[in-house]
């Protein structure tokens, strides 16, 4: 155990102090020649260190003085942190009066190996008598594993008056921002009388990388206001900020910047990236192309972005095409391009894909496995998502929350609700995802009741989110479960959620469809935002089952004002107004459709054959194998015989 672990709470004083057995003066006992702290600077190995050792401690001239023993323990504990042991040693048994150096010394070493015992040795370096100086807080600061600790840091700058080193505060606003504590990054800005480039630097980058990129914007405003010139770390900050916003216009701006400096900059490769990135985050695609051709130097993150960047709006050929070009590709390489074709729902591209990389050596991660399974999704082909899930089992992937809740999603989607539930079972760390996913399925297919048992298991586990809300509201909905559903809704806040417009739109669906329409509109009447066109939508569908035509126009009125160009509202209006015997009327509202252009969109089945999907629209003649299936189906009608019997 070492000397200084006496059990001390941190940033604790005590008076204990150590005993002052020598008195070291430099000027009559320091000798800077002496041939052992020579061949000390000379050292390489661990062996050669202790034979040095050895002689100091034969010669006792050198050992238990301040200076040779602060040369001592910076060699093992820095220069050589293998040998961070014999440090320990020397100072705990050999260094009867270590000064600051040999303290910060120590606590920089255990910064990096052992942080805790950074704050032990700070202890007592307090009850020494020593004083702490700035490089002593900034040596903690590295060893920070809880936000108390840094805040205590902070309240020790304040105290010791050391506060006011720029540097210092610099090292805090860093600390804090990459620990989320944005708040109080700024508030330790807020306080610098002048604040250099490398603070607001330090607060750009913070902002770009918590999501902030208004705030980001808004200081280099202010930087600029006070006349400090913008670097490349700045620019570096505000181009990721741009990107985030989607913000083309600012990002032009910066990139006029760059373009004006460009001797000093057109060579750094890391802004050349971030402004491709930020091309491709606003999807402008042909000026990513242009960035990406004036690069004087390109890596593979160049090309990754620009395939990423054309797959992400669509232009899969032109991602395809600098995919093949690219001089060397990585796992990345090919999750851009697969998770394009994925959802594009193109199962047989990603398929070929993903059987080209393990051939070409490239082993598939989560990330390529749940495109793959994303695929199968969009399909809606439970033997493709099978044919994925074996995927999966066969490269040996682990199953974490984000490929579970992608395999749950698509086996409820492509309807086996029964491996769904296998797969949630195998997941041993489950998140919110993953039980909200679930619970989702189960809605889907009408399994309102067991939806109910997975929410409450849920609770044990985890807290619910606003989602998790909107999948068990549905799920009471589709299954008639009226009174769960209410209480569901108003048990909301206490998980400290307020309803939103969805919740509120599945509370309107749940009574609404259990016939209870007045008070679903009371909801409506009721409710603090605006009514959605998915709320009028399910009221006007109830009315059509009801039969309820007054309530049904007041419904029709206020969907068709929210968006005119949607068909569902007057056909739906035209079916009920039909259905009571109101033919007129009904005529009116399909004359108003076609005098306004407002056609009813057909209904498409699918069918899978041999991994093909293939669409069916209603008196679509275009497939081509329609002569095949007429010639199929005129069989089968005259096979069929009036009145046969086919129970």
């Amino acid at each position: 155990m070492y000397r200084y672990r006496r059990g001390i709470r941190f940033l604790s004083y005590t008076t204990s102090k150590r005993t002052n057995n020598t008195t070291w003066d430099p000027t009559l006992s320091l000798d800077l020649n002496h041939p052992s702290l020579v061949l000390l600077e000379k050292c390489k190995t661990r062996d050669h260190f202790k034979q040095i050792l050895c002689q100091i401690m034969r010669s006792r001239k050198l050992i238990g003085k301040t200076f040779p023993m602060s040369r001592l323990i910076y060699f093992s504990a820095v220069s050589h942190p293998d040998n961070l042991d014999l440090a320990i040693t020397l100072f705990n048994h050999f260094t009867p009066n270590p000064n600051l150096f040999i303290y910060n010394t120590l606590i920089s070493a255990f910064s990096s190996l052992k942080k805790f015992e950074s704050f032990y040795l700070y202890n007592v370096l307090l009850s020494s008598g020593e004083c702490p100086d700035k490089q002593t807080l900034l040596y903690l600061l590295q060893a920070v594993n809880f936000i108390s600790q840094v805040k205590q840091i902070h309240c020790q700058a304040i105290v010791t008056g050391l506060f006011s080193f720029g540097y210092l505060q610099n090292t805090l606003i860093k600390v804090y921002l990459e620990n989320g504590l944005v708040r109080l990054a700024h508030q330790v800005f807020e306080k610098m009388p002048s604040p250099d480039i490398v603070s607001f630097n330090i607060m750009i980058d913070g902002y770009a990388k918590k999501g902030c990129g208004l705030e980001a914007m808004r200081l280099f405003h202010e930087m600029m206001g006070l006349g400090l010139e913008p670097d490349e770390f700045t620019i570096l900050g505000l181009l990721v900020s741009c990107g985030q916003l989607g913000n083309v216009k600012f990002g032009k701006a910066v990139h006029g910047w760059m373009e004006r400096r460009k001797p000093a900059i057109s060579s750094n490769l890391i802004l050349g990236n971030a402004l491709l990135d930020m091309y491709v985050k606003c999807q402008k695609v042909e000026l990513a192309l242009r960035t990406f051709g004036a690069l004087k130097e390109k890596d593979v993150v160049s090309w990754n972005m620009l395939v990423a960047g054309c797959a992400k709006v669509g232009e899969l050929e032109q991602a395809r095409l600098f995919f093949d070009q690219m001089p060397c590709r990585d796992i990345v390489s090919w999750n851009s391009l697969i998770t394009g074709y994925a959802c594009r729902g193109d199962f047989a591209m990603v398929k070929e894909l993903i059987i080209d990389m393990v051939m070409e050596n490239v082993i598939p991660d989560t990330v390529t496995m749940i495109s793959f399974v994303s695929a199968a999704t969009e399909s809606g082909a439970l033997d493709q998502g099978r044919w994925a899930h074996g995927w999966v089992i066969r490269m040996q992937i682990k199953l974490d929350a984000f490929l579970g809740s992608a395999l749950i999603d698509m086996y409820c989607k492509c309807g086996s609700i029964e491996r769904a539930l296998r797969v949630f079972k195998e997941i041993n760390k489950k998140d919110v995802t993953v039980w909200t996913t679930m619970i989702t399925g189960l809605a889907f297919h009408g399994y309102g009741s067991k939806a109910l048992e997975l929410f409450s298991d849920m609770q044990e586990d985890v807290s619910p989110d606003d989602v998790t809300f909107v999948s068990v509201l549905s799920a009471c909905s589709h299954s008639g479960l009226v009174d769960q559903g209410i209480k569901v809704f108003s048990s909301m806040t206490d998980y400290g959620i307020e309803p939103g417009a969805e919740h509120y739109g599945c509370l309107v669906d749940l009574l609404a469809r259990s016939g209870r329409l007045f008070e679903a509109k009371d909801i409506i009447d009721q409710m603090p935002m605006k009514p959605s066109q998915s709320i009028w939508g399910a009221i006007l569908n109830a009315c059509q089952a009801q039969g309820d035509v007054e309530l049904a126009e007041i419904a029709s009125r206020e969907l068709l004002n929210l968006d005119p160009e949607e068909e569902g509202g007057y056909t739906l209006l035209s079916n009920i107004y039909a259905a009571s015997g109101r033919w007129s009327n009904s005529k009116k509202i399909r004359e108003a459709m076609e005098s306004r252009g407002v056609k009813k969109t057909a209904g498409c089945s699918s069918v899978v054959v041999d991994g093909v999907v293939h669409n069916f629209i209603s008196a679509d003649k275009c497939h081509p194998g329609w002569v095949d299936i007429s010639s199929i189906l005129n069989c089968l009608k005259n096979e069929m015989k009036p009145g046969a019997d086919f129970h």
